[in-house]
């Protein structure tokens, strides 16, 4: 009986999930006889031959996915060599599996391509489901993932500016993830409610990190407001390229930063003696089901079941995709693209989206940014 894998890599969403729900149902919609299999975390699953059956699932335990956070069926970075593709193609052949849809961001969409070829002449079909927070995949307009983890970022940001407009003596500095792209960052400028409102600064990888600019900016922020409230990606960047705070750890294409909030809060303190701390929300902002967005969500699913589709009409080496039509309304339409244009691709925020300071984003990143994350801040009380 021939089958259909899902395998999920890199790191979990909280729409991931959402994406392996609409590849199911999908597959069962097009009268799909054969097993719907989920890899037990990613491809080291795949090597190990550890396969859940999704297919027996009843359809109100498939509807969990859809707010259940992380992987439903675990996910990895497990490294692989030349060789362990074509045991993975021995394997699907061993399992009957004619088709494998592969989620994740450009690395999984590396490993679906060098999986798709050596699958070329074997009858399996391998297609790519987008999923990233960091919003880093080439040729699409964005990830599922990422609206969810923008929403996050500006939920959080809006609620940090109040508490220390409250009590406004120190600086505080909060750090998201992205290692070399800034988009999670830029997403905390919808957390202003008007102009000159915080994040009074955002500093994102793709524009060169100057320590003394800072120190002035922050300097003149704080004796015009007394709060400040500034965001910075974890791999923020000096001028040689360098990190700002070393990293703390790296094998191959991983790489853990290095508190780089703490690191600039520190340095606020001794250099300008103004209290600061530093926030990081860490993976609790890509895992959030609180902060999901429902754009997101919905995104999600149609690129599962679009995959599906693909990889059920015997298309191969392709990744689902979206493509904006237009921010206001806000309407993108489904495409597929070729995963060779995909693989270890890094789209970085073009120089349209950041200020000519560096230390800020657009108005034109803002109307692309906020219909994916589905957040306008709340109008909350004051009276000061």
């Amino acid at each position: 009986m021939e089958s259909i894998l899902v395998v999920h890599g890199g790191a979990p969403t909280a729409v991931i999930n959402a994406s392996l729900y609409g590849a199911v149902r999908q597959t069962r919609r097009r009268g799909f006889r054969g097993r719907i299999y989920g890899a037990i975390h990613g491809t080291g699953g795949v090597l190990e031959e550890r396969f859940a059956d999704l297919g027996s699932s009843s359809e109100e335990a498939l509807r969990r996915l859809l707010d259940t956070p992380a992987s439903a069926i675990g996910t990895s970075r497990t490294p692989l060599e030349a060789e362990d593709y074509g045991r993975m193609a021995e394997i699907l052949k061993k399992h009957q599996i004619r088709a494998v849809l592969m989620t994740g961001g450009n690395g999984t969409m590396d490993a679906c391509g060098r999986l798709k070829a050596v699958c070329a002449d074997e009858g399996i079909s391998v297609c790519g489901i987008p999923k990233t927070i960091d919003n880093d995949i080439g040729v699409i307009d964005h990830a599922p993932g990422y609206g969810s983890a923008a929403r996050f970022v500006a939920q959080c940001v809006s609620e940090i500016a109040l508490d220390v407009r409250a009590l406004p003596i120190h600086v505080c500095i909060v750090e998201v993830m992205g290692r070399n792209a800034g988009w999670l960052a830029a997403a905390s400028a919808l957390a202003r409610r008007e102009e000159g409102g915080a994040p009074d600064l955002i500093y994102v990888p793709e524009a060169a990190f100057d320590e003394e600019k800072f120190l002035s900016d922050v300097s003149a922020l704080h004796a015009q407001k007394g709060d400040v409230v500034v965001v910075v990606s974890e791999g923020l960047k000096r001028p040689d390229g360098s990190t700002v705070a070393p990293p703390l750890f790296v094998s191959g294409r991983a790489r853990y930063d290095g508190d780089v909030g703490n690191h600039l809060a520190k340095l606020v303190i001794s250099r300008l003696g103004i209290k600061a701390r530093s926030e990081k929300p860490g993976i609790w902002g890509r895992c959030c089901m609180a902060a999901q967005s429902p754009v997101d969500r919905e995104e999600a699913v149609r690129m599962g079941a679009l995959a599906a589709d693909a990889a059920l009409d015997g298309r191969s080496g392709v990744m689902a995709g979206l493509r904006r039509l237009s921010s206001d309304p806000y309407s993108c339409e489904e495409m597929l693209v070729p995963v060779e244009q995909v693989m270890l691709e890094e789209r970085l925020l073009p120089p349209a989206f950041l200020s000519p300071a560096g230390n800020d984003v657009t108005e034109e990143f803002v109307a692309w940014c906020r219909p994916l994350a589905a957040y306008t801040p709340p109008d909350y009380a004051s009276y000061f």
